[in-house]
């Protein structure tokens, strides 16, 4: 058993309770933000005189061999060593001797591991934000080609109004950026460096801890050093943005299914993302969807797991943090791959027009412009309301539309109606009458889908500052 610590101990730790204790077998995954905190800090205590401008050189040079071996395959992480930091502070100090034994200086294991989760989590949180714009951009290009898509808009799933397929999308454009917002505001209050501030009570080394947030990209040193190495609210508040990502996602999925049925027939998934039954051979299944929708539990798990594993630890740190990692990984795995797969998925889509704009029809989406057509024309709503629902009955019992019920039948039921009833109950007047903001009108989205272009244009990086 390889450890950088030992001397307070008698005998060597049980094999069963090292491997227990151990964590490499996954923080190994971030090695890379392990090498450049530790590259930072070297640099940092040079500067304050703590190491020589040699030392500093053999440190920096043997650090970055260090990462350009395990990036390049010829040096494997070893799971011999009780996590990543060992492994990195005993490979440099085989390979430059003396020097690398002072890599440890002014720092505890504590903050090291708290800054590499930190950085690790803020190259996640801008990833993720990455791969959400991607999707917006998908969305805002099904958007523009189809403002004059028409199709029925849904409450309760039941056809409710007409509305178009580019202000559906449009819904979920704004969940999304909803989202991205999300991760602008996780990065930014996460955005503080732990290191230098010890075990817990910080260290008798002249440390510049400002210099080493500069020097990794934070906007400043944390202020209080417990709460540096037990603080895992960053990463709570970022599952509760992938949980919401994939709740978003999952709601996304089910209409796929849902508008993929024989019933619906609104869209057609693309062969690449959808497969077949092992003993029907008429299926064509929504598979990724459907997975999309199942693995959305998984992300909740892990921010549920690590809510209780923090809800009764004291200050400051505590070995039950360590579980922060595991299903905080998956979690984060799950949501972009979901992200990745339901974008290709939405790009590669076909939507049905035809069969969108006819189910519209048929849903009688149109009957609330019928009654503000008799609204307009001097009766009350009520009245209104009331003489419509007798033309859907008529309509459900002739098997029609409101569109091919006859002038003589609409006249039969109130003399009100006039031929102008046609125009006025059209999916086209019934739509473009709507011009308010935010509503499914030409007009509207047309003002909607410039300001959705200028927002992604203008919301490309994050910054220390952020």
């Amino acid at each position: 058993m390889a450890q950088l610590w030992g001397g307070r101990f008698t005998k060597e730790t049980d094999q069963m309770v090292y491997q227990f204790n151990a964590s490499i077998s996954f923080d190994k995954r971030f090695y890379a933000q392990d090498i450049r905190g530790s590259i930072a800090h070297v640099m940092m205590l040079a500067k304050q005189g703590i190491l020589t401008e040699e030392e500093q050189r053999k440190m920096i040079s043997g650090l970055e061999g260090i990462l350009r071996d395990i990036e390049d395959g010829s040096l494997a992480i070893s799971e011999k060593y009780e996590d990543i930091h060992s492994f990195v502070e005993a490979t440099l100090i085989e390979r430059i001797g003396e020097p690398g034994k002072k890599l440890h200086t002014g720092r505890s294991r504590n903050d090291q591991v708290a800054l590499d989760m930190k950085l690790y989590i803020r190259d996640e949180v801008y990833a993720t934000d990455h791969l959400l714009k991607e999707l917006l951009e998908v969305l805002l290009g099904i958007m523009e080609e189809h403002i004059d898509t028409f199709m029925p808009g849904f409450t309760h799933l039941q056809k409710a109004q007409p509305i178009t397929l580019a202000h559906h999308m449009g819904a979920y454009f704004e969940m999304f950026k909803r989202d991205r917002a999300r991760m602008k505001d996780v990065y930014r209050r996460m955005n503080y460096c732990p290191l230098g501030s010890g075990a817990l009570a910080g260290t008798t080394y002249p440390l510049d801890r400002e210099y080493t947030a500069e020097l990794l990209g934070f906007a400043g040193a944390t202020w209080n050093s417990m709460d540096s190495v037990a603080d895992r609210d960053y990463l709570i508040e970022f599952l509760a943005a992938l949980s919401t990502v994939m709740m978003h996602l999952s709601r996304f999925s089910e209409e796929v299914i849902i508008w993929n049925s024989n019933e619906y027939q609104f869209v057609e998934i693309d062969d690449a993302y959808s497969t077949g039954s092992s003993i029907m051979p008429q299926k064509k299944n929504p598979d990724i969807a459907e997975l999309v929708r199942g693995k959305t539990g998984r992300v909740y798990g892990a921010l549920m797991s690590l809510l209780v594993t923090m809800k009764g630890l004291p200050l400051a740190y505590n070995k039950d943090m360590q579980e922060d990692k595991e299903l905080a990984f998956d979690a984060i795995d799950t949501a972009k791959g979901c992200l990745m797969l339901f974008t290709d998925m939405l790009r590669t889509m076909r939507f049905q027009k035809e069969q969108m704009e006819r189910s519209a029809k048929n849903g009688f989406t149109n009957a609330t412009d019928a009654a503000d057509y008799l609204v307009g024309h001097g009766v009350a709503f009520r009245d209104a309301h009331g003489i419509v629902g007798q033309l859907v009955l008529s309509c459900i019992e002739k098997g029609i539309s409101l569109e091919e019920m006859s002038l003589e039948e609409y006249q039969r039921i109130s003399p009100v109606f006039q031929e102008d009833i046609y125009d006025a109950i059209s999916l086209k007047t019934c739509v473009e009458k709507r011009k308010t903001f935010g509503a499914p009108g030409r007009e509207a989205m047309e003002q909607v889908i410039s300001l959705q272009k200028r927002y992604l244009s203008q919301s490309d990086t994050f910054s220390a500052q952020d």
